[in-house]
């Protein structure tokens, strides 16, 4: 019997909320899960979040087989239509399934975020303020669809490279919505984390930052001896 994709492959709408409260990786949350390391409160949210990424699973599915449907070359008739609107109806059921999990694992999670030490946002080098503030005003990735290299476009013409985007969503600061095929343009957005690094005071000597200029020294005027 082949074993199922790993579950790490599918994300969900409270990942980051729950890897912040429990300050690991939803990975390492169900693998602490599977080894009994985690008291009542975190089991329940491993346990409530395993249940929602197979149910998200579940809507990738079924999406996936209703883009195919429309994008095939099968004969538009009514046979085709028939699946299509089972495929609907069975997406329609795995949303709903999905949503109520989702609402679990939300209320398993409340309790440990209301315990959870409030985090002071730590400051980030400038060029990555720079881009967080050019994709908090509209931001897309896009793929060439010749040299399938990856661009992030901005109102503000920022540079913004492919890997500096990578770092930023690793660090939980942005998110794509992969809803949208990346040739057409994906949305990049800030994440709580990202919006709330941009309002903490920039203090002098931040990592990535340049020293503030000293004055200008001028030479000593001599006063001319009596």
């Amino acid at each position: 019997m082949t074993s199922s994709p790993p579950d790490r492959l599918s994300r969900t709408a409270l990942d980051h909320r729950i890897e912040t409260a429990v300050g690991r990786s939803v990975e390492e949350l169900r693998q602490h899960r599977h080894d009994g390391l985690l008291d009542a409160p975190h089991t329940a949210l491993a346990d409530a979040h395993r249940d929602l990424v197979a149910a998200e699973r579940d809507v990738g599915f079924y999406r996936l087989r209703l883009a195919r449907l429309a994008s095939s070359d099968l004969p538009v008739d009514q046979a085709l239509f028939a699946r299509i609107d089972r495929t609907l109806d069975q997406l329609a059921q795995a949303a709903r399934r999905r949503d109520a999990k989702q609402i679990s694992a939300a209320a398993a999670l409340e309790p440990i975020e209301a315990s959870a030490p409030r985090q002071v946002p730590r400051q980030i080098p400038t060029k990555d303020v720079a881009a967080l503030l050019a994709i908090a005003q509209g931001a897309k990735l896009h793929e060439h669809l010749v040299t399938h290299r990856l661009t992030v476009a901005t109102p503000t013409r920022t540079r913004i490279s492919y890997a500096q985007l990578q770092r930023l969503e690793a660090d939980g600061f942005v998110e794509r919505d992969s809803s949208h095929p990346v040739q057409a343009g994906q949305p990049v957005t800030l994440t709580d984390a990202g919006r709330a690094v941009l309002t903490i005071p920039r203090r002098a000597g931040a990592p990535g930052t340049a020293p503030a200029p000293l004055p200008p020294a001028f030479p000593a005027v001599s006063r001319p001896r009596r």
